[in-house]
Formats: structure tokens, sequence, C-alpha cells
């Protein structure tokens, strides 16, 4: 059971990737909140380079997947992601934030580990993000008014692919930072759901 929902797992976030790399694309934008991007990246990253060091497993695959699909994502809040701020932040200025993401994330994920250990750390620090994202998706919603460069597959294999390790690292693992971490991540993930459903049908009106 617990191999089945780490694949459920990453078959769900791949497809969330995949998703957000074809609508950065396509709506030229980016489709993953730009502070949540910079600390999966950096998660990825790290943990994608530590399968490879020690052995790879189910879940060191989709890290390593996941770290492919994550610079394409990158490429698009780089390429698109000026548009979206204010006429009065600069590229340089916008460079320099995103390298200062990048910079903060990296640290925020290695300190992760040294307070931690590898295998807490993975956990925890996803789980914690993974909450952050979930807010930050609807912070995007209401701040671009609407819809625009997201979609319901996004949200719905975010919300499968967040239940899924829930389960494994807060039930069967017996973990209630987890369990509840998992738990207020579905409460947002499923008020995005709705909020993209609403905003569809009034567009469809």
């Amino acid at each position: 059971m617990i191999l089945f929902l780490t694949i459920v797992s990453g078959v769900a976030w791949t497809v969330v990737y995949v998703e957000a790399i074809r609508l950065g694309v396509r709506e030229r934008t980016y489709a993953i909140p730009a502070a949540a991007l910079a600390l999966n990246f950096a998660w990825e990253a790290i943990y994608a380079s530590r399968s490879l060091a020690t052995g790879i497993s189910a879940q060191g695959i989709f890290n390593i997947v996941w770290g492919l699909a994550d610079v394409l994502i990158v490429y698009t809040f780089l390429r698109f992601g000026r548009a979206e701020l204010p006429p009065w932040i600069t590229r340089p200025l916008f460079l320099g934030w995103a390298i200062l993401l990048g910079v903060t994330s990296f640290a925020v994920q290695l300190l992760f580990v040294a307070e931690f250990g590898w295998d807490d750390a993975t956990k925890y620090a996803a789980f914690l993000q993974n909450l952050l994202m979930s807010g930050l998706f609807i912070a995007m919603f209401v701040a671009r008014g609407g819809g625009r460069g997201q979609s319901p597959i996004i949200a719905v294999a975010k919300w499968i692919g967040t239940l899924a390790p829930t389960i494994v690292y807060g039930g069967y693992g017996n973990s209630a930072l987890i369990l509840g971490l998992g738990a207020l991540c579905s409460v947002f993930d499923v008020t995005y759901i709705a909020l993209l459903w609403r905003a569809r049908g009034r567009a469809t009106v």
C-alpha cells in the first residue's frame, strides 16, 4: 500500500508539473507561485542529487523527474514573470529578487537537513512548503482576478499528490505533525479547486 501511494503521489505531482509547463508556455506566464516554486526546485535538486548518490528508489526516481520538470517551470517564471509585476519593478530588480528567492530556498532546505537529518528533513520541509503552496495558489487566484495561468488539473492533481503522502507519513508513519499539515493542505486545496470551478462556470455563462 505504501508503494502504491508513493506512485500515486509521484504521478499526480508529475501531472502538476507537466500541466504547469504547458500552461506557462501557452499563456506566457508561470503557473506555480514563485516562492513555492523556488522551495520546490531547491527541495527536488537536493533530494534528487542525494538519490543519485545513495541509491535509486521509487521516490528518488520521481524526485529526479520533478527536478528536471522544475527547470522548465523556472524558465517560464524567468521568461514571463516580470510581466506579472508592477511597472516600477525593472528587469534587473526582478532578476535580483529571483536570485534571492533561489538562494534563500536552498539555504532553508539545507537548514532543515542540518536540524532534522536527511530522513525527517525531507518530510517536514515538503509538507510545510506544500501548505505554503496551497495558500499561495489561492493568493495567485485573487491577485490575477481569476484563473488565468491556472488549471483545475493542477489543483486536483496537487490535492491528490499531497493526500497520498499524508496517508503514508501521517497515517502509517504515525506523525501528528504531518497528518495535521496534510489535512490543512486538503482544506486549502479543496477551497482552491472550488474557486477555479466557480470561475470557470461564470466564464461559460
